[in-house]
């Protein structure tokens, strides 16, 4: 039976947002039951095309790329994959009635990874909307159940999140970017000559995206509230760590968010809202 297959396909991409990333593994943990194993599809999804432009470099890229991206479509229509991971997002895809157009704009930015090294302002806005925000606008059609009202409501700033948690990774990853990958995505920013001030202006840009997404995710149902919140409050934390650092700092080292402070950020994002609520009312 091919439940059993679908089965076995959602338990790969469980396991691999598991491998990957411990950070998007616990914010999942905070969705409720019934969305958690979507946002596992789609991880997996985002992931695996991430791996062939980022890892697998002994390999001709432009070919896997190009395979993933006819195999994903070709499941999508069929309804089957003999790549689990495939077969797992085009459940979800189907399913809750993402649009095409989404996957074909991350798709592109994957794409725009392979040949563009330094970006315009143009193809800057093209990237971060194809690899961050339809991301944002996939599991945003999951958390409305489909419902179009629900869904055009809380696009934009499901937009703006994704726009952060993207420019936050170029930042944390600019080093490892740029030495390695010879990539940079801040258009018109030499990195060789990397300084404060357009440092300061990047976390500006950042914090403006914050404030607009932050009014969406109090406005989303409960049952994905507090697992996006948890995304905001990591990443938030992200921003402080790299804001006291300097240009020369970012350039030379890695941030990371230790793992007692992850902890602290799970206590908070599941009581700190509604012990603020309580200590108001006890005024």
């Amino acid at each position: 039976m091919k439940s059993t297959y679908d089965q076995l396909s959602q338990i790969c991409s469980k396991a691999t947002t598991r491998l990957y990333s411990t950070s998007f593994s616990l914010g999942i943990l905070f969705l409720s039951k019934e969305v958690r194993q979507p946002i596992y599809d789609i991880y997996g999804f985002v992931r695996l095309a991430d791996e062939i432009v980022d890892s697998f470099h002994e390999f001709e890229k432009t070919e896997l790329l190009a395979e993933f991206k006819l195999d994903c479509f070709s499941a999508i229509k069929r309804g089957i994959s003999l790549n689990p991971i495939l077969n797992a997002f085009q459940i979800v895809v189907n399913k809750f009635y993402i649009d095409h157009e989404l996957i074909e704009a991350f798709l592109k930015s994957m794409e725009m990874d392979l040949s563009d090294q330094h970006y315009t302002k143009r193809k800057y806005e093209q990237y971060i909307f194809g690899s961050a925000q339809v991301v944002g606008l996939m599991c945003l059609r999951v958390f409305t159940s489909g419902t179009a009202k629900e869904y055009e409501r809380l696009k934009y700033p499901a937009m703006k999140l994704g726009s952060a948690f993207q420019k936050i990774n170029f930042l944390r990853d600019v080093k490892a970017d740029y030495f390695t990958l010879n990539r940079s995505y801040f258009p018109g920013l030499n990195l060789s000559a990397f300084d404060d001030e357009s440092k300061r202006l990047i976390e500006q840009d950042i914090k403006c995206d914050f404030e607009e997404a932050l009014k969406g995710i109090q406005q989303l149902p409960k049952s994905c509230q507090r697992g996006v919140y948890l995304a905001y409050l990591y990443y938030t934390r992200l921003l402080t760590k790299i804001s006291k650092l300097t240009a020369q700092q970012m350039m030379s080292e890695r941030i990371r968010v230790a793992n007692w402070q992850k902890l602290l950020l799970v206590f908070y994002s599941y009581y700190g809202p509604w012990l603020k609520q309580l200590h108001y009312r006890g005024h």
